[in-house]
């Protein structure tokens, strides 16, 4: 298996600068060879390939002393980068989507990651030394790191240069045999999704797992910022200064959800052998509300303001975050995660197996065949769990 880590970087001011060098080089490459494939199609309808962008590489080092301090190695990635994104392209164009999202061109602000091969342009933990770990890139030099913890595992294939906002980090990806599996419970769990002040999640036992909602608490720092950058003048220093203030409340609301998100996949994964979840497609429910015309070049009422508080309640919670973390530590630990179809689990009775809508009213369920009265999100929590364990015994 492949564990990745994550670690500061703390360069020194020529490093930085020679860091911000490498993503602009690569940055150039990116879209130099994204413009080349958009004009073969345009004026030829032909494709170029990976495999033909890649043998101009030593064309293009040997000519441009820029890109020759750089590994070559590297400048590989990024246009097997590329080629990735159109592969995604091509897959979505073929599933018949709508919005396929056609490879764009990268700004200063949108590429902000150069991948390595350890060994090659590269290496980790290049001066090996008890009180200080450092990292080598090729044309760069040996940049210290603060390691927080051991890098277990036979070896380190990839070493991966990322800025955030003025921080600098060193991602690795290591080879690891698979881990001893955690012990066997005995106890499954099925999960309800929710959002905002219902919680993040309930069991099918009744636990709640709580949602602190940091988008929606930092939303009037956020909007100070917003105010403040668009009270500065274009190109200015002063801008610049608030167009980091506002990543920065980004990037903290981001890291304080990651990591609430991680502690509570944890918990589930220590505890249950079994975890169901439902299948959500969180990128169609996310959707803005389809305009209402009414046939005279105006528009009715069509809910927007109520779906777009929906929305962004839903990307609060992290949703498509929290079960991909239960996936990844459920196979590390060798536990077993289920997603099944969510359909009608809000609206049937866990006990009678009774389906109406108006079996629910809000957060009570209360069904109109037996009786049966419970939390709304608990009782679908409980369908969630019992189709679960009929598609692992069928399975």
């Amino acid at each position: 298996m492949i564990r990745g880590y994550k670690f500061r970087m703390y360069p020194t001011s020529k490093q930085e600068d020679l860091l911000r060098g490498m993503l602009d080089d690569h940055r150039f490459l990116y879209n130099a060879a994204l413009q080349e494939r958009r004009d073969a199609w345009r004026h030829s309808r032909t494709r170029v390939r990976f495999i033909e962008q890649d043998a101009q590489l030593k064309y293009i080092r040997a000519d441009d002393p820029d890109y020759a301090r750089w590994s070559a190695a590297s400048l590989e990635q990024t246009l097997r980068r590329l080629d990735k994104a159109f592969q995604a392209f091509f897959r979505r164009v073929k599933a018949g989507e709508k919005r396929p999202g056609y490879p764009r061109f990268r700004g200063a602000g949108y590429f902000d990651t150069v991948d390595h091969r350890n060994g090659n342009g590269s290496k980790w933990d290049s001066v090996p030394h008890l009180a200080q770990t450092r990292v080598y890139f090729q044309g760069v030099g040996h940049v210290k790191v603060k390691q927080h913890r051991l890098v277990t595992g036979r070896r380190v294939t990839r070493v991966a240069v990322k800025r955030e906002g003025r921080h600098w980090y060193v991602i690795l990806a290591a080879e690891q045999d698979l881990p001893t599996p955690l012990p066997v419970t005995g106890a499954v769990v099925g999960i309800d999704l929710a959002t905002g002040a219902n919680g993040l999640a309930y069991s099918s036992l009744g636990e709640r797992i709580d949602n602190p909602a940091y988008g929606k608490a930092s939303l009037s720092r956020l909007a100070d910022a917003q105010r403040a950058l668009q009270r500065c003048h274009l190109g200015s220093n002063r801008r610049r200064k608030s167009r980091e203030r506002v990543t920065a409340s980004y990037r903290k609301v981001r890291n304080q959800r990651t990591d609430h998100l991680h502690k509570a996949a944890h918990r589930l994964v220590a505890v249950y052998d079994t975890i169901v979840a439902e299948d959500l497609k969180i990128a169609d429910m996310t959707r803005r509300a389809a305009p209402r015309p009414d046939g005279t070049g105006t528009y009715l009422p069509n809910g927007g303001s109520s779906k777009t508080g929906l929305n962004r309640s839903i990307l609060d919670a992290g949703w498509g975050i929290f079960l991909n973390m239960i996936r990844a530590k459920a196979e590390s630990a060798g536990r077993q995660f289920i997603q099944v179809n969510p359909a009608y689990t809000s609206r049937t009775c866990s006990q009678c197996g009774h389906r109406d809508a108006a079996n629910r009213n809000g957060k009570v369920f209360l069904c109109l065949s037996c009786g049966h009265r419970d939390d709304a999100d608990i009782n679908a929590a409980v369908n969630i769990l019992r189709a679960g364990l009929v598609l692992r015994d069928t399975a």
